[in-house]
């Protein structure tokens, strides 16, 4: 036996050399993958699937066509709204019975707001008053008036409807005679501005008419001419008037004229 043969192992016959080339690789790289029968046929199927009919094979297949949606409109119905109640009919006690007649009272002497409201108990709602001092003056506060004068008489049997007209002073004045009644230049004449307020006159006139007041006794500014009275007049009472400037002068109520 020679030992020194490198190709005898003295334990047995040398091992035998695989066949077919060798491939440089490591034994478990060359290991065959076996890939399962319904695995293939699967992967096979998937790629025959992405191909296009057109053999181009880019169409995708998750890019189908959406089924159309279908729009319905709804019309919601509209909720009744309750109407309002129609409001209740007011009315005066007057406009209840207007063909009903009434006997007027007496007011003269009465405080005005007092007269006022007696009317009002009687069913008279057409009210109204006027200084009879003629100065035009209004009343303000129907407290500080008295009644002198009504235009309708006592006693009377009038609708309700009817209007009533009080002539009326402040409550520490003394009532006039007869009431007077604003004037108007009538007939294109002077009327006799004496004792008149001084309002009362300049409205006698047209607003055209050149019209100058002086204090008759001391200068003074007439301010509230409700409270002056005219003394003297040019032109004097009776005169034609053309147009002519109206001077006149005056006092305070409670005053003389000079």
């Amino acid at each position: 036996m020679n030992w020194n043969n490198s190709t005898q192992q003295p334990w047995g016959p040398a091992p035998e050399k695989p066949a077919g080339p060798a491939s440089g690789l490591p034994a478990w790289a060359r290991k065959r993958v076996l890939v399962p029968a319904a695995v293939g046929l699967f992967v096979a199927g998937a790629v025959a699937g992405s191909a296009g009919a057109d053999g181009t094979g880019t169409e995708n297949a998750g890019r189908a066509t959406p089924a159309p949606r279908a729009t319905v409109t709804v019309t919601a119905s509209p909720k009744a709204v309750a109407e309002p109640p129609a409001p209740k009919a007011t009315t005066r006690p007057a406009d209840d019975d207007s063909g009903a007649k009434v006997s007027v009272p007496d007011f003269v002497g009465m405080g005005l707001q007092s007269a006022q409201d007696a009317a009002q108990a009687k069913g008279f709602y057409a009210l109204t008053s006027h200084d009879s001092a003629g100065r035009d003056r209004m009343q303000l506060l129907d407290r500080n008036w008295k009644v002198c004068s009504q235009n309708v008489a006592a006693g009377k049997s009038v609708p309700t409807t009817t209007e009533l007209d009080f002539g009326a002073v402040k409550t520490e004045e003394s009532c006039p005679a007869e009431d007077r009644e604003p004037m108007k230049a009538a007939g294109g004449r002077m009327p006799d501005l004496a004792g008149t307020s001084v309002n009362t006159a300049r409205d006698a006139f047209d607003s055209g008419t050149s019209f100058t007041v002086k204090d008759a006794a001391e200068g003074r500014m007439v301010l509230l001419e409700s409270n002056w009275k005219v003394c003297t007049q040019v032109p004097a009472p009776g005169t034609k008037l053309n147009g002519q400037p109206v001077e006149i002068t005056a006092v305070k109520f409670e005053e003389k004229c000079p």
